[in-house]
């Protein structure tokens, strides 16, 4: 397994749109093991193949949900070409952040629960009603496959204010080295 470096705004390569996964082999399942290392790593919970600059419909999530003692437990998905379908009206405000927005944050508005359908590295199809967390991440990584990152949720106000400070902690880490 490699660590692979993650693309970050505004690198144009994230507005580009994830072509779909045909092929089910090793090369594959290699990317997927080294998408997972490089979300642990960051760390995060959720990494869409674009951000590591492979343009496929491609995403891996792991909410690392404490148990009971309070241990944080590993739970890797995959999720290859998905389908994203709001059930309901209902939305849920969610305080999102993204490894390649590194250290924003900022509330986002998005369904509640959803209906998905992917394939697992397998290439095994599923079907699944889903809500909670999981409905927020898997349609924030989701998002990154079509081009958009969470900012774009955001008020152009907002937008502007959060890329301005982005920026001033960069120039602030690059003056430091």
């Amino acid at each position: 397994m490699a660590l692979l470096p993650i693309l970050e705004v505004p690198d144009p390569r994230l507005r580009e749109k994830s072509t779909v996964v045909e092929v089910f082999d090793d090369n594959l399942q290699h990317l997927i093991d080294d998408m997972f290392e490089t979300m642990y790593k960051a760390p995060g919970i959720g990494l869409a193949a674009i951000q590591v600059g492979v343009a496929k419909r491609l995403l891996v999530i792991d909410l690392q949900q404490p148990e009971e003692g309070g241990e944080a437990k590993r739970n890797p998905m995959v999720f290859i070409n998905p389908e994203l379908t709001p059930e309901g009206e209902e939305k849920r405000l969610y305080n999102e952040g993204c490894l390649s927005v590194p250290d924003q944050y900022a509330e986002v508005r998005r369904p509640s629960v959803i209906n998905a359908k992917w394939q697992d590295r397998d290439g095994n199809f599923h079907e699944e009603r889903i809500e909670g967390l999981l409905a927020t991440c898997l349609q924030h990584e989701m998002d990154h496959l079509e081009g958009i990152l969470f900012i774009d949720h955001l008020s152009r106000l907002k937008r502007g204010m959060l890329m301005k400070k982005l920026l001033k902690e960069r120039k602030l880490r690059e003056d430091s080295y």
